[in-house]
């Protein structure tokens, strides 16, 4: 009779080194790995735009501004790593809707992004969008109707909140663009628009000459600048609760403006209703 036999593999012990070497290497990366994970998850994406004194991009090519300064202190109380990305407002706006920053510090009650932000509850600062015009030719704007037929300078890239649209499709105002705050106050000295629609505070960052004694101003719409949390990103209710946690525990040590109470944004009798 045969004799029946069980065929054994051959044994490979350099096959097996290399597979211990192989676990060996991933339980002691294991850590690392995690740590990454983790230490990406702790990431915030911010955008900022040029936007003097509130927001701007240093020399040094990095975010300065009071708004930035506050921003970064909130996040690091918040427990998170800033990661700032300077971006003009147009390309912000689209991407909160994808989901590609976290947040944006901006104003509130944007048209264009409502349904797709969470809103911050504490508010460090209000901004207001002023009429600018020099007093030797125009008169103080009471009612928005008063730019039709009218020269307005706007800054390129600035959305206005989405106004800007608005004004280019009513046909009896003429836009004209700057390519910045200063040009801006240039041009409405040499008489290039009858009023600048800009921004308060970058524009009195620029007035500090005798020939900007006759430039006046007329408050147009007033809103609040807050945190946006894009809602494409799935934890936007959870940082919007730690920044505002972070926030009221810096101001309650004096690192931070205190909390402010918000008032009711101010509207120029005439506005769009659609943009209000």
């Amino acid at each position: 009779m045969n004799s029946c036999c069980i065929r054994r593999p051959a044994s490979n012990p350099a096959g097996f080194a290399t597979f211990a070497l192989w676990l060996l290497v991933s339980v002691l990366a294991w850590p690392s790995i995690a740590s990454g994970e983790e230490a990406a998850s702790k990431t915030l994406r911010i955008a900022y735009v040029e936007f003097p004194p509130l927001s701007y991009r240093n020399e040094a090519g990095e975010a300065d501004g009071a708004m930035m300064e506050i921003t970064r202190k909130v996040a690091i109380e918040a427990g998170y790593t800033p990661e700032f990305i300077y971006l003009p407002v147009s390309r912000v706006y689209l991407y909160l809707r994808n989901g590609l920053i976290d947040l944006w510090p901006g104003p509130t009650d944007i048209p264009t992004l409502d349904g797709e932000v969470l809103e911050s509850w504490a508010s460090p600062m209000p901004i207001q969008l002023s009429a600018w015009y020099s007093q030797n030719k125009m008169r103080p704007l009471e009612n928005f109707n008063q730019l039709r037929g009218k020269t307005v300078i706007v800054i390129g890239g600035y959305t206005y909140a989405g106004l800007i649209n608005w004004l280019n499709d009513v046909e009896d105002i003429r836009i004209t663009e700057a390519p910045n705050h200063r040009s801006a106050i240039d041009m409405l000295k040499r008489n290039r628009g009858d009023y600048l629609l800009d921004y308060r505070e970058p524009v009195l960052e620029i007035l500090d000459g005798p020939a900007d004694e006759k430039i006046g101003e007329t408050e147009v719409r007033s809103r609040n600048v807050a945190w946006l949390f894009s809602l494409a990103r799935p934890r936007a209710a959870i940082l919007r609760e730690e920044f505002d946690d972070a926030y009221l525990r810096l101001a309650e040590k004096g690192e931070v403006p205190g909390v402010r109470t918000v008032m009711p944004a101010y509207i120029i009798p005439g506005f769009p209703e659609q943009y209000r």
